[in-house]
């Protein structure tokens, strides 16, 4: 009994390992700022854009990598953290704990994405997809910040992004996306963390 125990907690530690260190989809992110996105682009500065699922709790560590990385950067560039809005959800579904965090981000700008149209605009499809614009509109980065899912700290894109805001240059210029699928109101559950228990753009 004991050696069918630990052969049993040992494979829901080998589950939930894979799990963490597994990648969501890269999506297809455009060589350009699309011309449709109702996300007025800054000129003269660069553009950080993070995607993210308001229910997804891998996402906190992408916000706090976010939050690390505009402090070092403050003043640089324009960030935006662009939430899902399914339409089908009630009032204020997207007003979670990880909205209100990055709106009190200061030179934070939120933003209400309804339907997930500016993520599709974009080709983001997993929650912590973040993107550098240069000044001119010209995509620089594409990826995650954080080195797993939920994971703080050693986080390589966001240690990119900002080699590429310094020099110009990084090792590269994408990263793993670790974080839930946005594609509707019930993707969070995708997340076995999450068993238990602005403007607005696209109308």
């Amino acid at each position: 009994m004991i050696a069918l125990w630990l052969a049993a907690l040992g494979l829901g530690f080998a589950t939930l390992w894979r799990y963490e260190v597994t990648a969501g989809a890269a999506g297809g992110p455009p060589g350009r700022w699309p011309s449709l996105s109702a996300i007025e682009r800054p000129h003269g500065r660069p553009a950080l854009l993070m995607f993210a699922h308001p229910q997804c709790v891998c996402t906190r560590a992408s916000l706090t990598e976010l939050e690390r990385l505009r402090g070092r950067l403050e003043g640089r560039l324009a960030v935006y953290v662009v939430f899902l809005r399914p339409a089908e959800d009630g009032l204020d579904w997207e007003r979670s704990d990880l909205w209100k965090r990055a709106a009190a981000m200061p030179g934070v700008t939120v933003v209400r994405d309804r339907d997930g149209l500016e993520a599709a605009r974009f080709g983001a499809v997993t929650s912590g997809h973040t993107l550098l614009y240069d000044a001119d509109g010209r995509l620089l980065f594409s990826g995650g910040l954080t080195a797993a899912r939920g994971r703080e700290g050693a986080a390589p894109g966001a240690q990119r992004i900002a080699a590429l805001l310094a020099t110009g240059r990084a090792d590269r210029n994408d990263s793993p996306v670790f974080g839930c699928a946005l594609r509707s109101a019930d993707a969070a559950a995708n997340d076995p963390s999450q068993q238990a228990g602005g403007k607005e753009v696209g109308e």
